[in-house]
């Protein structure tokens, strides 16, 4: 038997004993230099985050698909994992962890980046920042697989090292008590260093020079570690039948209708899934950039992503021909769909950093911004009342990261969700809703909540009628 076929799923997880330990700038040089001989890479993001896998999708030329356990839960994971994974011979997944390997918000560890290995059954690879350690490493890394979900960790590069001796004490130490191998050092180098902001890793838009980053960080990666001995760990997982005993997603041949998705340097925050799951239900998406259309195409619904649109506001509020004409599809009872980022563009203004910016207008509210979090988590959500997009009584998973909130509110608007976990648009409240347009700090995944796009792509179908 090969080895190709005896995983059924080549599979290896990247993760580190904590966050901002390097994972993702390993990951994305594994994965450029796989690509670059020849296999065929599907990566996967553990948790709710948007920028990480933008860096994945640019290393390796496919998208990049999320998998949070706690949004999704554990069936949810492994169908979309297995769904997502290549079943040809070529192909190998890779999962880079969030956080530390065993951080998460349950205390059996489930939600963990360990417990995600352990329900996929995946192998890990440990990035350790020895910078300021010692033989000492070693007991962190034994601590890593100690402790409960019991991952299995089946190597070690040492990354921001800042000697050859310091790496063999820290190498010679976790290879005798941790019995496992260490497969590269990475010395100290900055511009290895993706910079980050306050969700986290800058995003791929925002460095101009994001794929000369992923060159460098793959010649150092193929440079300074075992890239061989890291293709081999992929064949190390259990097997897992590389096909879901159900049929595959099927795409509707004949598009219901078509929903505009705002997509560009602004609004960059779209789950795939979510994308994925519209056309699946029979939308014709149609991908409008907010910096520089100057009118909407001819559509049935518009779809608002999250983003950094606060980077942009200049751009965005110069375009007021494309913001006039979202307020009167509005108006005229166009279905929106708008989350965080989108929720700040149809607002009525905006203060940011002692400037004032004038918005869509489509929502009775004026956005501010603060220094610290104004909502930063996971969000649980009751619906309130029934409406296009959701039912009375239907509990949300969600996601929320912003630092921004309402300033004003005008009359008595009617909400989608009261808040049971997290922040929201009021700290009781979320989801505006009015005519046809929903707009929340709520990030969802398609996965979590099955009934949203077949609801969205009804709302659009609906909308396409009337005005025939």
């Amino acid at each position: 038997m090969k080895e190709e076929e005896s995983a059924g799923i080549p599979r290896l997880m990247v993760s580190a004993p904590g966050k901002s330990s390097g994972k993702t700038t390993l990951a994305i040089g594994i994965a450029a230099n796989l690509s670059a001989s020849g296999w065929l890479v599907n990566s996967f993001k553990k948790g709710p985050d948007y920028i990480d896998p933008a860096w994945h999708r640019m290393a390796t030329g496919n998208e990049c698909y999320n998998l949070d356990p706690w949004m999704m839960g554990a069936d949810g994971c492994r169908s979309s994992f297995i769904r997502h994974s290549g079943i040809s011979e070529a192909s190998l997944s890779l999962i880079e962890g969030n956080h530390g390997l065993h951080d998460g918000m349950s205390l059996d560890g489930s939600d963990s980046t360990a417990g995600l290995a352990e329900l996929l059954q995946a192998p890990v690879l440990l990035v350790v920042d020895g910078h300021d350690a010692g033989r000492g490493v070693a007991a962190t890394v034994m601590g890593m697989q100690a402790m409960q979900p019991l991952a299995n960790i089946v190597g070690v590069v040492l990354n921001r090292v800042r000697s050859e001796r310091q790496a063999d004490k820290q190498r010679r130490a976790i290879e005798h008590y941790c019995k496992i191998p260490v497969l590269g050092s990475i010395p100290v180098d900055r511009s290895l260093s993706i910079p980050e902001r306050h969700l986290g890793l800058t995003t791929v838009a925002e460095i101009g020079k994001a794929g000369e980053f992923i060159r460098n960080a793959a010649v150092t990666v193929a440079g300074c570690c075992d890239m061989e001995a890291i293709t081999r760990l992929f064949f190390s997982a259990p097997y897992m039948a590389p096909r879901l005993a159900c049929c595959p997603r099927q795409r509707t041949t004949a598009p219901k209708a078509t929903i505009g998705v705002f997509r560009d340097r602004a609004f960059s925050f779209y789950y795939p899934d979510n994308l994925e799951a519209l056309e699946q239900h029979g939308a014709e998406l149609v991908f409008i950039d907010s910096l520089a259309a100057a009118e909407l195409p001819a559509i049935d619904a518009l779809y608002i992503g999250g983003g950094f649109p606060e980077s942009f506001f200049l751009g965005l509020t110069a375009n007021r021909s494309l913001m006039e004409g979202v307020r009167s599809a509005a108006e005229a009872g166009m279905p929106l769909y708008a989350e965080c980022g989108g929720l700040i563009y149809l607002s009525s203004s905006v203060s940011y950093h002692g400037e004032s910016f004038p918005m869509a207008g489509v929502l009775p509210f004026d956005i501010g911004f603060t220094e610290r979090p104004a909502g930063h988590g996971y969000l649980e959500l009751e619906s309130t009342a029934d409406s296009l997009w959701f039912q009375k009584g239907e509990r949300v998973k969600a996601h929320e990261f912003h630092y921004s909130s309402t300033t004003a509110i005008a009359g008595a608007p009617e909400w989608q969700f009261a808040v049971r976990r997290g922040k929201g648009t009021t700290g009781r409240s979320d989801g505006f809703i009015q005519r046809n347009v929903f707009a929340s700090y709520a990030h969802i995944h398609a996965s979590a909540q099955p009934g949203w796009a077949p609801a969205f792509v009804s709302a659009a179908a609906a909308y396409r009628s009337a005005a025939a």
